[in-house]
């Protein structure tokens, strides 16, 4: 199919982000590619139109580390197609980013280049959604993994810019040593960026700035759901489990690899939990007894924390 590049863009502002193409898919979702001025790219960002008459709210979708490359995208991995047919909302989701924390970084990176992506998704992106699908202004954010931390950051970056933030299977410390060490095990291990570029040294103020663990006041207000599984196999993991289908090396990688990460990014849970309840800032938390860091689970959890995001949206 061909994409539909948009009349007018040569002659538009370049200082506004823009749509410059978008194909349709037969899956209903419509690939959208925006120009940003902040990161100076066209970026790819999946919709699916809220199917119903009028202005609706909006629902962000972040992927994980890998940014929604090779197929670990929340159109990959999970049923949002089917589960959010006809429930009035459009929900969003930016590809690329991959270890990046979709955080503004200080520098230029020579592996990962330009990163601007809280100027992005919290300044640029929302009004260009609006416009073209009719968005009413009220908007929720969910990540997974890297991304459980980022809907944090990116809410402290725009405070008013959110209503509801899920996070799932996120760390949402990030100046502690422990904190630090993660990220540059996402940043540096994964992506092979340099985290010098993104908040600079260990000591830099940025680090503390973006440690959600260390703002928790500021998201007093905010309609806030976090998970996380405990680390031990759960009912999906399985050599029958989705993903999986019979592969024992799938298996034992998410056995193995997934669940030493989400046994440490259910005690940034349980601290986080720990924090909230201390300055008594209202948040639900689910921590659930078996699962990995695995994509089976965090579809379970975008469906549990879909109803209290749908009554933050309404109101």
């Amino acid at each position: 199919m061909t994409a539909q590049v948009w009349p007018g863009v040569a002659s538009a502002d370049p200082r506004i982000a823009r749509i410059v193409a978008e194909q349709v898919q037969p899956s209903r979702e419509v690939d959208v590619t925006v120009r940003s001025p902040s990161m100076g790219a066209d970026l790819l960002v999946k919709v699916l139109p809220a199917a119903t008459d009028g202005p609706a709210p909006t629902l962000y979708l972040l992927n994980g580390a890998a940014g929604g490359e090779g197929g670990s995208s929340w159109f990959d991995q999970t049923d949002i197609r089917s589960f959010f047919t006809g429930r009035g909302v459009n929900v969003v989701v930016p590809m690329g980013g991959a270890a990046s924390y979709f955080t503004d970084w200080q520098r230029v990176d020579p592996t990962l280049g330009r990163q601007r992506w809280a100027t992005f998704l919290t300044a640029e992106l929302p009004a260009v959604i609006d416009t073209r699908f009719d968005g009413n202004g009220r908007n929720a954010i969910a990540g997974i993994s890297m991304a459980g931390t980022s809907v944090f950051q990116l809410s402290l970056h725009a405070p008013q810019r959110y209503r509801a933030l899920g996070s799932f299977s996120g760390c949402a410390q990030t100046s502690d040593p422990v904190g630090q060490a993660v990220v540059r095990m996402v940043v540096e291990g994964r992506g092979g960026g340099n985290t010098l570029n993104m908040w600079g040294p260990p000591s830099d103020p940025a680090w503390a700035a973006n440690d959600p663990y260390l703002h928790v006041e500021d998201f007093r207000g905010k309609s806030i759901y976090v998970s996380n599984g405990s680390g031990a196999p759960g009912r999906y993991d399985t050599l029958d489990g989705p993903g999986i289908d019979g592969d024992g090396m799938k298996l034992f990688d998410q056995l193995a690899v997934g669940a030493v990460i989400e046994t440490a990014t259910a005690q940034c849970t349980r601290n986080l939990q720990q924090r909230m309840r201390a300055l008594g800032v209202p948040a639900t938390f689910h921590l659930y007894a078996g699962g990995t860091h695995s994509w089976p689970y965090w579809q379970d959890e975008l469906h549990r924390a879909w109803p209290q995001f749908e009554e933050a949206l309404a109101g």
